[in-house]
């Protein structure tokens, strides 16, 4: 006899799940549900608690209240083996992976290990852990040569290592497959052929869960939402149910924008002139100029020349020919410091190891440019006017905190962003980089990065926004930049180009774009 849809028994489901920590309610009465062969995309705001029920799911916390049901069968709480024997497999953002072990032993160890309930039961098995892991790195297109086999994971491109994440969960014969921001730092092709393997553990009846910000990704996988806000799970559905405004709503209980957030123009008066730079091998040739106020946008390839452009206008890389101007004033920029005294500021696309002291309060992040300023002749900080100082860039953020001694470590990626960005404003830059700006970010703390970076450009402030989120691009930049190779291959109005036209010139050399 048939099962009625109430009655069918899912793989994985939640009932009522509640998660405490001390005096912060993190889970709040989640309901979810988890079926074979179905891709999820857990969507909400940094801090609603996706990672908390992920974490509840593979056994890493156990619920303060609730049900946990797998395969039919009920629990208060699993274990991280029995989540592993379930087939329930985490890849996190940093992969997990044992960087000095090599590829083989990273892919298949781990299914030896849950075969003896954690132990090796009689030593390492070399000839399975060989074929084990050679037969789930084919399953993830990549092909088992002995230099691969036998390198390090530590040596490999990070692609490449995610792909071996991937590969370990296939050789646990997992059945559900969790991943955490799993395209933040890939190139659009890679996101490609992740999206492809992702069709393919589908095809083999293995659900697969994303954590992410990242909607365009999601509606091109297809499969189910599930949305949280402040610990609850507020929707799960069809995601071709929802449109993009529903699921903003949905996530940050407010309507968002989702059309252009630049009205302003630029101002009169070049900022900064660039002519006939290079940079060794990473670009060449490079001409362009920003004008006072306004955004330009700077896009390509991972290999494409952009990040190394970033780095060099913010001294972090040497020029090896050209010259820049600023403000009509012909400059060099050989370090990062020299980079500040002409105004320029730069927030880097890795805020927790570029940017940010992780440990060190709101209040020591924002005042770390101007505390010489603060001290007097006699070495004495003024504490007042430092407080004052970083109570007010929090304020113009809109950092979800009022206690400025607060860790930076204890806030949000989202928050954590707005205070590196913030910090700039302690100086008033002429001219600002944001590298990757909004990565890692969730929906609503990307609209008041936006809005801030708006209210920059009408006080005059040049930025440089050098991403390869086109829609980010589109809805903040007056121009777009493309590059391919090295090269500055093409130029776009924001206000009238697409994602296609965009995509379409970073795959073309300079000759192509111009036909």
């Amino acid at each position: 006899m048939s099962q009625s849809p109430s009655d069918q028994t899912h793989f994985l489901e939640l009932r009522g799940i509640h998660k405490r920590f001390g005096g912060v309610h993190a889970l709040q009465g989640v309901d979810m549900v988890i079926d074979p062969g179905e891709a999820y995309h857990l969507l909400g705001e940094n801090g609603c608690g996706k990672s908390t029920v992920i974490k509840v799911m593979s056994g890493v916390h156990e619920p303060t209240e609730g049900e946990i049901i797998l395969d039919g069968r009920s629990y208060s709480h699993i274990s991280p083996i029995q989540a592993l024997e379930a087939g329930i497999e985490t890849v996190y953002q940093d992969l997990s992976l044992l960087p000095n072990l090599t590829v083989e032993e990273n892919v298949a160890l781990g299914q030896q290990l849950v075969s003896g309930k954690g132990r090796l039961m009689r030593g390492l098995d070399k000839r399975l852990l060989s074929e084990t892991a050679a037969e789930a790195i084919r399953n993830v297109g990549l092909v088992p040569t002995r230099e691969l086999m036998k390198s390090p994971t530590a040596e490999l491109p990070l692609a490449i290592r995610q792909r071996v994440a991937i590969a370990r969960a296939i050789a646990a014969k997992a059945r559900l497959v969790i991943m955490d921001e799993p395209t933040t730092s890939l190139t659009r092709k890679e996101v490609d052929a992740l999206i492809e393997l992702v069709a393919k553990l589908r095809a083999q009846n293995v659900a697969v869960l994303f954590v992410t910000h990242k909607l365009e990704e999601s509606y091109r996988i297809g499969g189910q939402v599930v949305v949280f806000r402040d610990g609850k799970c507020v929707a799960q559905g069809k995601i071709e149910d929802y449109s993009r405004a529903d699921l903003s709503k949905l996530m940050t209980g407010r309507e968002i924008e989702m059309l252009r957030y630049r009205e302003g123009a630029p101002m009169e008066g070049e900022m900064i002139s660039v002519r006939d730079a290079s940079s060794g091998e990473a670009f060449f040739d490079v001409n362009f100029s920003v004008n006072k106020g306004e955004i330009l946008g700077i896009t390509g390839l991972s290999d494409s020349g952009r990040n190394e452009l970033a780095m060099a206008l913010t001294g972090h890389l040497g020029f090896s020919k050209g010259s820049i101007e600023i403000d009509g004033k012909k400059t060099r920029i050989p370090s990062p410091a020299a980079a500040i005294e002409l105004g320029i500021g730069y927030v880097p696309e890795d805020r927790l190891s570029e940017g940010l002291f992780i440990q060190k309060s709101i209040l020591e992040n924002e005042i770390t440019l101007i505390f010489d300023d603060l001290v007097n002749k006699f070495g004495m900080i003024n504490a007042r006017k430092g407080r004052e100082e970083a109570r007010r860039i929090s304020e113009l953020m809109t950092v979800n905190t009022k206690d400025i001694d607060l860790p930076v470590g204890a806030l949000s990626g989202g928050n954590q962003q707005k205070v590196l960005i913030g910090r700039w404003l302690s100086i008033e830059p002429r001219i600002l980089v944001l590298h990757g700006p909004t990565v890692g970010v969730d929906v609503g703390s990307k609209d008041s990065i936006y809005r801030a970076v708006q209210a920059m450009a009408e006080r005059g402030i040049s930025l440089i926004i050098v991403s390869d989120d086109l829609p980010e691009l589109l809805q903040n930049c007056d121009r777009i930049l493309v590059m391919n190779r090295g090269e500055l291959v093409d130029e776009l109005d924001a206000n009238t180009a697409d994602e296609t036209q965009i995509y379409q010139s970073m795959l073309a050399s300079r000759r192509e774009a111009a036909e």
